[in-house]
């Protein structure tokens, strides 16, 4: 589901490291990746992460966890893993992905915003950040005037924000049409009095029926939104409405053990990096180059699998900025089947194959 503002870029520099053997978690049983840190449980069943760097202080930084049931909420973990109980938001009806936006103009200034799909309600529900707290009204409707079973049941959020600073959230559902209209994008104004409006601009996305869309990535630097068809495939649109709706890539077909689920980018200088899925029910990622092949950058070959400790991973979000002592390369946050979610430090799922910022 997931992306931020580069930070610090004019400082990043790219190259590979290898595993220290001292300290932190180590690719061991079978080259399996262990977390540094595994958060604090939920009450239900997690879901999506979401990770929100601190512009003022990026060791102050939050992760957002979705507790997926009818008397659901969204969590607040440090970069240990230790919940905020302050912040944390409960009694939501099912909320299923969390993404993260920065600088929205609300009430005359910038506001980071922490948006989830509720699915029971039909509603996105908004909170700024780092006080969670709601911006929405009440919860914004969305697939207003949809009839069909499932169409308005809400999973999938992925937020853009396009060269001008425009933010659109791109929100998908349980079920929905197979051509031209799956994946419904909103942009998102103050309504006049400090809380989040959001008027539909497009409607697109192919479907295969399969099993259905939840998690969705996008790329702001490069403009691509991605999103996991389960079951078939990762396919690759524009994010910005005004380029039109043809599908430029499916990829990842025969790639999966069970479903291609979460979705995330780690992004490299040069705008270099990674696009990386969940394998669910295969302990596992799936990499693939964010810039495609040379000469045809809509082909994602796969270049690697990783394999690590969470199990039936359903959301996934990731950052490759410097956050703390701890997480000096980038950290990914992995949802996992026992309540929590895993924490763990980009040099040690990268090893020596992958790219590390510096």
């Amino acid at each position: 589901m997931k992306h931020i503002k580069l930070i610090y870029i004019a400082s990043v520099a790219v190259l590979s490291l290898t595993i220290s053997c001292n300290g932190g978690a180590q690719q061991i049983n079978n080259n399996e990746v262990k977390p540094l840190y595994v958060s604090d449980p939920v009450d239900f069943d997690t879901d999506d992460p979401a990770i929100w760097v601190n512009p003022a202080d990026p060791a102050q930084s939050l992760v957002i966890g979705t507790d997926k049931d009818t008397n659901g909420g969204l969590y607040v973990f440090d970069l240990k893993g230790k919940m905020i109980k302050s912040k944390t938001v409960k009694g939501l009806k099912r909320p299923d992905n969390v993404d993260i936006a920065y600088g929205l103009n609300l009430g005359g200034k910038k506001t980071d915003i922490a948006v989830t799909t509720e699915r029971y309600t039909h509603k996105l529900r908004i909170y700024s950040l780092p006080d969670m707290k709601p911006v929405d009204g009440g919860g914004i409707p969305v697939f207003v005037g949809e009839t069909g079973t499932e169409f308005r049941d809400l999973m999938g959020i992925s937020m853009y924000t396009d060269p001008k600073g425009q933010i659109y959230a791109i929100v998908g559902r349980k079920s929905g049409p197979k051509e031209g209209g799956y994946l419904w994008q909103y942009l998102l104004t103050d309504d006049g009095k400090g809380n989040v409006k959001a008027n539909l601009v497009r409607k697109f996305g192919s479907y295969s029926g399969k099993k259905e869309i939840e998690a969705i990535a996008v790329d702001n630097e490069l403009g691509f939104v991605y999103y996991c068809d389960e079951q078939f495939g990762v396919r690759k649109y524009y994010a910005d409405p005004a380029k039109g709706n043809q599908e430029l890539a499916l990829f990842g077909q025969g790639d999966f053990a069970v479903d291609n689920e979460g979705i995330a980018i780690y992004k490299s200088t040069g705008n270099k990096g990674y696009i990386l899925v969940s394998d669910q029910g295969a302990r596992q990622l799936k990499v693939y180059g964010r810039t495609g092949k040379d000469g045809a950058p809509n082909q994602h070959p796969l270049l690697t699998t990783i394999k690590y400790s969470a199990n039936q991973t359903d959301g996934i979000d990731v950052v490759s900025v410097p956050l703390d002592a701890d997480f000096k390369h980038g950290l990914l946050v992995a949802m996992s089947d026992d309540k929590t979610f895993h924490f763990y430090r980009w040099e040690d799922l990268a090893g020596k194959k992958l790219e590390v910022n510096r």
